[in-house]
């Protein structure tokens, strides 16, 4: 035990001092202050400056050097890289593919997503020292697209957390508030893009991963439904782990750079690229004439949003409304029912696979803790303690969902999950049509970004993300407002449903969250990335017919 305690500090040393050594080794202009050409770069949208990149007006270099500093300003700040690839960037750039349709335009990407010569350790300190062979698929498609990978971005140990933080590389912050997440496990992502150190950047989704992040850190996203967007060749805490599919999906600093991604990898055939791509080319989607029905989810029956993220989802429904379109109050399928299947796919092995390569004295995310507490409990202790907790303290739902993660899935006890899975896709897929809804729009998560070490007990309200997850439907996540410590407060404190909604609002303090900001997620069917893109357009528009327009932050 010893023995991998201390090569775990060792390798924590040896990759911060690679981090230190990567950046400290950068050109002098890369450590000097942002030009004004510099700052003009950063504020044009993608696709206008891939444009001036194709028609020579600004160089590739120019465009890397503008972002690699940003990036290095928005490190300083909220501790967001883990691989620094600038110096390999540079040569990058030099053949980037000058037609491409993000030509020379630097791209970010999670931690975990494989680049050659480089780690994709997802903060396990065991698994320093042990570069990817190959290039991703993505990373292919990026660089024959004329985009320039130049840096990685931080994730928790396990990518498992609405947190980003590691023994590894350390806690990354909240540009908006250093005292709370920018979310996870893509929070080194939405980090960097908030703070402005990129605009577009590449995620991954397997419990509200891309749009979490989106909604504490106020930026953009759509996680992709299976076999849209591709994933062949990065690195993952779970390999194997279908039951709640995992996709990666884009993030960006505004909605039309969003568009701009979205349409510049479908236009370069990811099936070419991914054999798990399906291949759909872009469809063209209109609904900028058409009054639509828009389904809210206003309360899953596990954690009521917010006072901040039911106004901001309230306001989103008066500005629809304003604009002619029909919202009607929905109740789905139980969301509890939805919850308690995901968890139970999600920790089918008792987190044996996420928690394996974890070292002794290795520090673990505050929620993946009292999952590894739960799991070696014996089970007689487990029975006892859910027997009080459904008798004694009257919570039937905090019960349930124990109940459900009891012990480690044999086959013959999976494979009826996953048919209660399908079944339940189909409840949603006959309210869907029932009730001809266009789409369905809901909060992305309870709160806004929680304080640091939150995820001792906000990890148990992931419901309304990882829901959609569960379903593989299309859901976008998009900034509408900032938390307001007067308007946002809690007006009449009433007795918590059950322990989970007890211990999250605990973390809810607008005060303490004034200034951060709050999202809305709008949900589409399977693999509706088009129509949900133009759902989100549909709602950015009504809102600044209102004169509601969501600021970006802005450090320079």
């Amino acid at each position: 035990m010893l023995l991998s305690y201390f090569e775990h500090r060792k390798a924590c040393r040896v990759k911060q001092e690679e981090r230190r050594n990567r950046i400290a080794r950068l050109p002098d202009d890369f450590h000097n202050p942002l030009t004004t050409e510099e700052k003009r770069i950063l504020d044009l949208p993608v696709s206008e400056l891939a444009e001036n990149v194709r028609k020579g007006r600004i160089q590739p270099q120019a465009s890397l050097t503008a972002y690699g500093k940003a990036a290095l300003l928005a490190h300083k700040e909220t501790n967001c890289l883990t691989e620094v690839m600038i110096s390999e960037a540079l040569d990058w750039a030099k053949d980037c593919n000058m037609d491409g349709p993000l030509a020379g335009v630097p791209v970010s990407l999670k931690d975990m997503l494989g680049v050659k010569g480089f780690d994709s350790s997802v903060g396990y300190s065991a698994w320093v020292g042990k570069p990817f062979k190959e290039h991703s698929a993505i990373f292919n498609l990026l660089r024959d697209a004329g985009a320039i990978p130049f840096v990685k971005t931080n994730v928790p140990i396990t990518l498992m957390s609405y947190e980003s933080s590691s023994d590894l590389f350390g806690v990354t912050t909240n540009p908006h508030n250093p005292d709370h997440s920018p979310g996870g496990s893509s929070g080194g992502e939405s980090a960097l893009i908030a703070y402005g150190g990129s605009r577009i950047g590449v995620g991954s989704d397997v419990a509200g991963s891309v749009r979490v992040p989106a909604h504490y850190s106020g930026i953009y996203s759509i996680k992709a439904s299976v076999g849209r967007f591709p994933k062949a060749g990065s690195g993952t805490s779970i390999p194997g782990q279908e039951g709640v599919p995992s996709t990666h999906s884009p993030m960006t600093r505004t909605l039309e750079d969003l568009e701009t991604f979205w349409r510049a990898v479908v236009k370069m055939e990811p099936w070419k690229y991914d054999y798990s791509c399906l291949e759909i080319p872009w469809r063209e989607v209109d609904l900028q004439h058409k009054k639509l029905k828009w389904g809210v989810f206003w309360d899953d029956g596990i954690v009521k949003p917010s006072p901040a993220c039911k106004r901001a989802l309230q306001t989103v429904v008066n500005a629809l409304q304003d604009d002619g379109h029909t919202t009607v109050s929905i109740n789905p399928p139980s969301p509890y029912e939805g919850l308690k299947i995901a968890s139970q796919l999600l920790l089918a092995d008792e987190a044996k696979v996420i928690i394996g390569p974890i070292r002794f004295g290795e520090w673990c995310d505050s929620g993946i803790q009292q999952i590894r507490k739960w799991f070696v409990t014996p089970w007689f202790l487990k029975k006892v303690y859910i027997w009080y907790t459904r008798y004694i303290r009257r919570d039937d739902i905090y019960a349930g969902l124990l109940e459900g993660v009891m012990s480690e899935k044999k086959i013959t006890e999976y494979w009826p999950i996953i048919a209660r899975r399908e079944a339940y896709r189909r409840e949603w897929f006959d309210m869907w049509n029932k009730e001809e809804l266009d789409f369905v729009l809901t909060v992305p998560n309870a709160l806004p970004a929680v304080p640091h070490r939150g995820m001792k007990t906000g990890a148990q309200g992931a419901g309304y993300a990882v829901l959609f997850n569960m379903l593989d439907h299309t859901a976008g996540v998009l900034p509408v407002t900032h938390v307001d410590p007067v308007i946002d407060k809690v007006s009449q404190p009433t007795k918590a449903r059950n322990a989970i909604e007890e211990d999250l609002y605990k973390m809810y303090d607008p005060v303490k969250m004034a200034g951060l900001p709050v999202g809305v997620q709008i949900v589409g069917r399977r693999l509706q990335e088009e129509g949900v893109l133009e759902g989100m357009k549909l709602v950015e528009a009504a809102l600044r017919r209102r004169g509601i327009q969501y600021q970006l932050l802005k450090k320079w």
